[in-house]
């Protein structure tokens, strides 16, 4: 049985809870067919048009993201298609981490500029508009993400490879496929109950 933290419920990788895959099920088709319908053009200056839509992450899901993120002072979190920068400005101004803002749209990156400004926290960000798949992450220590199920998957390579062990990986909303999470957490949000993954990134295996 689930533990329920505040305002969202809380599952261990080991837990099984009645319904679970049917709702994920419904999630992912939701959002595949909001994919098929809004095809996002880039905007000027942009290398190439974003990898998924731009939708902004409701606060009390940032909250539960930075919680099960376990996000601290010290940490390095980075954000792979940060949008306004809110989960970024959220960690450094609320948990005392310093930050990375990845957008590959110009847009996107000049918006997080400017509320980081406005919070006070710019000078613990840096803002780099970049392509997510080209960008250096290895000194994060923990990655933010709410992207598409195919864009996790391209990705999940890429974290295991570069990441050092230890650095988490969260989620909104889409898992890794085969990597099982560490823990799921369900959010009541505004507009529907949304998930939150979290995996850590394990130590290589020791040679025999």
């Amino acid at each position: 049985m689930g533990m329920k933290v505040g305002a969202y419920f809380l599952y261990s990788s080991a837990e099984a809870r009645t319904g679970l895959w049917r709702r994920v099920l419904a999630l992912f088709g939701a959002s595949c067919l909001v994919a098929t319908v809004w095809a996002q053009a880039p905007s000027p200056g942009t290398a190439r048009a974003p990898d998924v839509p731009y939708q902004p992450t409701e606060m009390k899901v940032v909250q539960v993201m930075l919680q099960l993120g376990r996000v601290k002072a010290g940490d390095v979190v980075y954000d792979l298609g940060c949008g306004d920068g809110r989960i970024v400005i959220a960690a450094v101004r609320d948990r005392g981490a310093r930050g990375v803002c990845v957008d590959i749209d110009p847009q996107r990156i000049a918006e997080a500029q400017d509320n980081a400004r406005r919070a006070g926290v710019a000078d613990r960000i840096r803002f780099l508009t970049q392509d997510l798949f080209e960008t250096d992450i290895s000194q994060a220590s923990a990655v933010m993400l709410f992207l598409w199920p195919d864009v996790n998957l391209a990705l999940r390579p890429k974290l295991l490879r570069e990441l050092r062990p230890g650095a988490r990986v969260v989620s909104h909303m889409h898992d890794m496929g085969e990597w099982k999470p560490q823990k799921t957490a369900w959010v009541s949000a505004s507009d529907r109950e949304r998930v939150v993954y979290l995996w850590t990134i394990p130590r290589p295996a020791r040679r025999r």
